[in-house]
C-alpha cells in the first residue's frame, strides 16, 4: 500500500529563497532538507552576522546581509523562510507586506506570540497578495503522513481513540526565559495541530499543567496533559512530559515520541524519531485491519528531522504556482494557535474550553 509519505513537490525549484534567521533549525534541518530537494536558498540574514556567514558557508548561499531589513529590500527574493523568535515574527512579516516584493512566506510556529497576532499576520499577507504558510512540520513526519493516509482510505475504520505521549527533554532556547512559556506553543503545538491534521476540529479542550522541576526559570506550561473531544465521541489525548524523570540526574532514561490510533476496523500505531541519537533516526509505523493475522510494519529512511522540511516550503511553493491556499496555511493555523491559547485558559480557569469561544473573542 501507497502511505504516500512524500511531499508534492513544485515543477519550478528555482525559487529564490531569502532566508531569516541562523539557528540550528535553520542550518540543520531547513537548508540540509533544501539542498536535497533542489530548491534555491540566495540569501540569508541573522541577528548576528557572523552567525549567517557560517551558514551561508556551509550550505553555498551566496549572499549574506548585515540586517534583516536589508534582505526584505531585495527585490530579487521570490519567498521569505523566518526563522526568528516569535515575538520577532509578527514585525518581519509586516515589513515584508510593506514592501509588497515576495510572493510567500513560510513562518515559523507558533505563528507569533497569541491568536491575535497570528490574525493580524494572515490579514497583513492576504491584503499584500501573500502566501502565508506555517512551518507545522509534523505534519510532514513520515509516521505522521502514512497515519493520515490509513486514515483517508478507511483502513482502520471509524476513530475512536488517539494519543499522543512525548517523553522528552527538549533544548529550551533563551529567549523562552523571558517570554515565561515553554511546552504548549512550542512542543504541544506540533501535537494539537496533529491532531486536527489526522481528525479535523475538536469542540474543545481541557488542559493540566505542572512546572517542570528540570527548568530553572519560571514558566507556566512544563509538564502538560490534555483531552481534545469531538462531536461523535471521538477523544484524543496528549501527554506532553519534559521531565521523563531524572534522566539527567543520573537515572537511565526511557525517552520517545509514541501515538496510536485505535479504530473501528482497526489500530495504528508509531514513533517519532526526533527525541532518539541521532536526530534523524526514522520514525515508524505498525498498523492492522480486521482479518489480517499480524501487523504492517513498513520502513522508510528518511526521518522528520530534517526530511519533513522538504514538504514545509514545498506546499508553500506549489500555492504560489497554483494560486491556491497553501496544504499549511496561516489562515488553518489560526485554528491550531486558537487550541493553543484555548489550552492556556484551560489551566488559568480549570475548566473545558471550546475552540469556537476562543475564535469568536479574537474576531
Amino acid at each position: 500500500m501507497d502511505l504516500k509519505i512524500h511531499a508534492t513537490l513544485p515543477s519550478r525549484r528555482e525559487c529564490r529563497i531569502g532566508i531569516l534567521g541562523s539557528g540550528f533549525i535553520i542550518s540543520d534541518c531547513h537548508l540540509v532538507a533544501y539542498r536535497k530537494a533542489g530548491f534555491n536558498p540566495v540569501a540569508i540574514a541573522s541577528r548576528t552576522r557572523s552567525n549567517a556567514e557560517a551558514t551561508a558557508a556551509r550550505h553555498e548561499i551566496r549572499h549574506v546581509y548585515d540586517t534583516y531589513e536589508q534582505l526584505l529590500d531585495d527585490p530579487q527574493i521570490e519567498v521569505l523562510d523566518i526563522a526568528v523568535p516569535p515575538d520577532a515574527q509578527l514585525e518581519l512579516i509586516r515589513s515584508a507586506c510593506l514592501r509588497g516584493t515576495v510572493k510567500g512566506i513560510l513562518a515559523q510556529k507558533p505563528l507569533g506570540m497569541n491568536l491575535g497576532q497570528a490574525n493580524e499576520a494572515v490579514a497583513l499577507c492576504q491584503e499584500a497578495g501573500i502566501a502565508l504558510a506555517v512551518n507545522q512540520n509534523m505534519r510532514y513526519d513520515q509516521s505522521v503522513r502514512a497515519a493520515k493516509t490509513l486514515l483517508n482510505e478507511g483502513v482502520i475504520g471509524e476513530s475512536v481513540l488517539a494519543n499522543i505521549d512525548m517523553r522528552g527533554i527538549p533544548h529550551w532556547m533563551p529567549w523562552q526565559k523571558d517570554l515565561g512559556w515553554v511546552t504548549l506553543r512550542i512542543m504541544s503545538i506540533h501535537h494539537l495541530d496533529c491532531f486536527r491534521y489526522w481528525f479535523g476540529d475538536p469542540e474543545g479542550i481541557y488542559c493540566s499543567v505542572r512546572e517542570d522541576p528540570r527548568t530553572s526559570f519560571p514558566h507556566a506550561d512544563g509538564i502538560c496533559t490534555y483531552i481534545l473531544n469531538y462531536a461523535n465521541g471521538m477523544r484524543c489525548v496528549g501527554i506532553d512530559d519534559t521531565w521523563t524523570g531524572p534522566a539527567r540526574e543520573g537515572c537511565p532514561g526511557d525517552l520517545g515520541i509514541h501515538w496510536r490510533i485505535e479504530g473501528m476496523k482497526g489500530l495504528a500505531s508509531g514513533s517519532i524519531g526526533w527525541c532518539h541519537d541521532p536526530y534523524t533516526t526514522p520514525s515508524t509505523i505498525r498498523y492492522a485491519s480486521i482479518g489480517q493475522s499480524s501487523f504492517c510494519e513498513p520502513e522508510w529512511t528518511e526521518s522528520w528531522f530534517p526530511d519533513a522540511f522538504i514538504g514545509t516550503m514545498a506546499q508553500l511553493l506549489c500555492a504560489i504556482e497554483s494560486g491556491e491556499e497553501p496544504e499549511i496555511s496561516g489562515r488553518d493555523n489560526l485554528k491550531t494557535m486558537a487550541l493553543v491559547d484555548a489550552a492556556y485558559k484551560s489551566v488559568e480557569q480549570e475548566r473545558f474550553v471550546r475552540l469556537n469561544e476562543i475564535l469568536t473573542d479574537s474576531q
